[in-house]
């Protein structure tokens, strides 16, 4: 099968692309939703590519690179009474919710904001720019993922040439 592309969402007081960097590789855990663990479980694939987006930050943006690295496993979080994701009908016997290893791939030399990727004609299909996408796990097309990871690597437009 074919590599696909993603994007997923973390708040950055959570778990950022730094915190990513530093540890190496992590578990996405404490997906709530069930079409996004769907996403994981059924359509992630080793090698694929995701852009790991900070939401609910000062911009909310695209910030980085990461490869899903292992297939869906139970979140452990699920079986945690202390944790904040707990989910009291979830047993190890029958665990509902799942998570994917991701490994850290870069990270851009500066934020993709939500408002440029609105601004660029090129992404006007992209279901983050939809009304009423709010789901954690997107798929985004290849075309997609390498104009963000492009926007990524460079200056701002305002910053090129004094051009706005």
């Amino acid at each position: 099968m074919a590599k696909r592309y993603w994007l997923m969402k973390s708040e950055p007081g959570a778990f950022s692309i730094d915190d990513l960097k530093r540890v190496k590789t992590a578990l996405w855990d404490g997906v709530r939703n069930y079409q996004a663990r769907n996403f994981m479980t059924q359509e992630m694939k080793l090698g694929d590519e995701v852009i790991f987006y900070h939401s609910n930050a000062d911009p909310s943006a695209a910030v980085g690179v990461m490869v899903i690295s292992g297939a869906a496993e139970p979140d452990p979080t699920q079986f945690d009474a202390e944790d904040s994701h707990y989910d009291p009908k979830a047993t190890p016997g029958r665990p509902i919710w799942y998570g994917v290893r991701v490994k850290f791939k870069s990270k851009f030399a500066r934020p993709v904001s939500l408002q440029e990727m609105r601004d660029h004609r090129a992404l006007q299909k992209m279901v983050l720019l939809q009304k009423g996408s709010r789901l954690s796990i997107q798929p985004v097309t290849e075309k997609e993922f390498q104009i963000i990871c492009e926007l990524g690597s460079k200056k701002p437009r305002s910053a090129q040439n004094g051009k706005k």
